[in-house]
Order: C-alpha cells, then structure tokens, then sequence
C-alpha cells in the first residue's frame, strides 16, 4: 500500500512524540511492505508565531489531499493569554469542523502490569475496557452565539450550546456500530433532566438503538456517570456523549489507566480521513527534556493504521509491541520510570522488527 500521512507536531512535546510514532510507523512499513511518504505541516501556536494562524492554508490543504493525519499537541503558556484573538486551540478545532470529523473514539483499557500507576484500587480496574465515542464538531465548543459584552451589572459571556438530531444520530450511530465488535453494549450519557439538547440527545438515541436490536441501551446524567467512571468503571462498554461531556469524561477516564502517556485517540468522519492524536496535551513543562511518553502517539499511530488505511495486521503488530515492552517493565517517568522518550520508542520497535 502507498499512503500519505501528513504530521502536524505542534506545540511543547508534540514535535518529540510525533517524531518517534512517525519511526514506528516506518518500520511497520518497511515490515509488511508498504510505502507511506510523511508530510510535515504546522498547526497550532507555532503556526501562530509563523503564520498568524492556528490553521493555515497550507496546513488544511495537505490534511485534505492525505489519507491520514497524526497530531501531537497544541498550546502552551507562550499563547495562553484569554484575551488573544487567535489560540493555539482554535487550529485543532477549526481541523476538526473543516474535515467534518464529528466521531471522537478514546480506548481506555487498563495494562496489568500498569495496575498500580493507577491511583485507584486494583479490584476496581478489573476488566476496564471502554470506549468512548465523543461527538466532536458540534456543541457549546461551536454554538453561536458566543460574546463577550459589558453590561450595567458588568462583564457578561455567552455560549450557546446546540445540537441538531442529525448531529446527534451520526455520532450515536458510530457508537451502536463500534459496540456490535465488542461487548454490544451503549450507555448514552447527557443531562436531561435539565438541558433541551439532552433531551433531544436521549430522543435520538433511542430512534437509533431501534435499528440495531441486538445491542443495549442505556442512558445516564452526565454527573451520575462520572461518579460511576470511578467506583464502576468495568460496567461500562461504549460511553457516546456530546462535546463537553466527552472531553471531560474521557480525561476523567484516563487516571484509571495511570497515565495520559498511555491514551491514543482517532477523530473520524464520513470517510476514511482521519485525525490521530494522543489525548494528553502539549506538556510544556517538560518539552526538549526527552523524557515524554510516546506511547500514547504510537498507539494513535495503530488506530491510524486501522481506521484510515484499512491495516488492522499492522495496527494489532504495533499494539502488541506495546504491550510486550510494558509487561517487560518498559517505564518513562510518569510511569515511574526513567526511560527516555527515544529509549522507550526503541523497545516498541526491538519487538515490533522481530
């Protein structure tokens, strides 16, 4: 297979951790016989600083003529001033609405021999394995209006939280259609007791889950399932949800496993371009000390190989050499650990060459 992968690295750590998942996905090509050209663009605050756009032209474009995007991280405190006009973020977000890619797909499993990076007992780890499905292009991250405005009681912000059955079916769809490989179960999660977009969200969901009658379904507020994320975890199987709630929720998630160096993700549309990132952010505080996980990146490399290119052999070679090289006690510091980022790229791919 011949495939173009553009990178964005982005800000902090993004550029460390793209640049050992992008070795990893060499060699599975270099393996199994393919031929992938890298493409590198900015996104971001870097793009900011370059460009003065989160986004730039340049950038969508390739993203639009790849059959895949693998993305590190965007932002730092150089860019974190409230009041700028243009954010790092707002390259991610723009990325995500321009390529329509509405499905957000966040793996949480736990390691046993990661078990006790958890801050959690182990007796509630025991057969974690989620999915959560956010939907990622619509929301209060989008809705209009949005101001700010001085009034005669002060400073006053709006943000408009909205959501069309169309935006919510696609999503829940996803979700319904992922669960059928895997435990064939959906908790819907929304605040319907309070908000008329979750209301409609649970009208939704229920429409959907009648086209596929072998999968259950189940509904809960957004609060009582954080609260069961933690002293229940193992009862969920695929979590869908909006924007915020799944933002929140999957970060919520990722303490049971240990550790953000751990979580990859894939945003996913229509067709078969994707957007693969880790779910950590850009780690300011230790960029250019070598020391960041890549694991995260080089497991959204795997989703990348499986859901763009269509190479699930690969993806499972790649997510295999992970798990080998952490059973074999493979740490980077956030694991407790002192193996650096390259040190710990080079045992995934010692196991993945073999």
């Amino acid at each position: 297979m011949k495939a173009t992968i553009t990178l964005l690295p982005g800000d902090g750590i993004g550029p460390e951790i793209v640049r050992e998942a992008t070795l990893v996905l060499s060699e599975v090509a270099s393996k199994f016989g393919h031929e992938f050209q890298f493409c590198e663009k900015l996104v971001g605050g870097c793009a900011i600083d370059e460009t003065g756009s989160a986004l730039p032209e340049e950038s969508l474009t390739t993203c639009r003529e790849s059959d895949a995007i693998l993305l590190g991280a965007v932002g730092g405190p150089k860019w974190d001033d409230p009041n700028a006009t243009v954010r790092p973020e707002q390259g991610l977000l723009a990325l995500r609405k321009e390529l329509d890619l509405f499905a957000n797909l966040r793996p949480v499993t736990i390691h046993p021999a990661l078990a006790e990076a958890s801050p959690l007992k182990a007796e509630r780890l025991a057969g974690v394995d989620i999915l959560i499905v956010r939907e990622l292009t619509s929301g209060i991250y989008f809705g209009s209006p949005r101001f700010r405005e001085k009034t005669s009681e002060g400073l006053r912000a709006v943000d408009t939280l909205e959501y069309t059955d169309a935006e919510i079916r696609r999503v829940v769809r996803v979700a319904f259609q992922v669960a059928g490989d895997r435990s064939k179960r959906v908790t819907s999660v929304d605040k319907a007791n309070v908000l008329d977009s979750s209301r409609l969200w649970r009208e939704v969901a229920n429409e959907v889950a009648t086209e596929f009658p072998e999968i259950a379904l189940d509904h809960q507020l957004v609060d009582s399932a954080a609260m069961r994320l933690i002293t229940q975890a193992a009862s969920f199987d695929v979590i869908v949800t909006g924007n915020m709630f799944g933002d929140i929720l999957s970060d919520e998630a990722s303490v049971l496993s240990g550790s953000l160096g751990l979580l990859p993700s894939a945003s996913l549309g229509e067709g078969s371009l994707g957007l693969f990132e880790p779910i950590h952010g850009s780690a300011p505080d230790i960029a250019g000390k070598g020391i960041a996980n890549p694991l995260a990146t080089i497991l959204s490399g795997a989703m990348l190989l499986r859901h763009s290119l269509g190479l699930e052999q690969e993806a499972c070679a790649i997510e295999a050499a992970v798990h080998q090289a952490v059973t074999d006690g493979a740490r980077t510091s956030d694991l407790g650990g002192s193996l650096s980022t390259q040190a710990m790229t080079q045992k995934v791919l010692a196991l993945l060459s073999r």
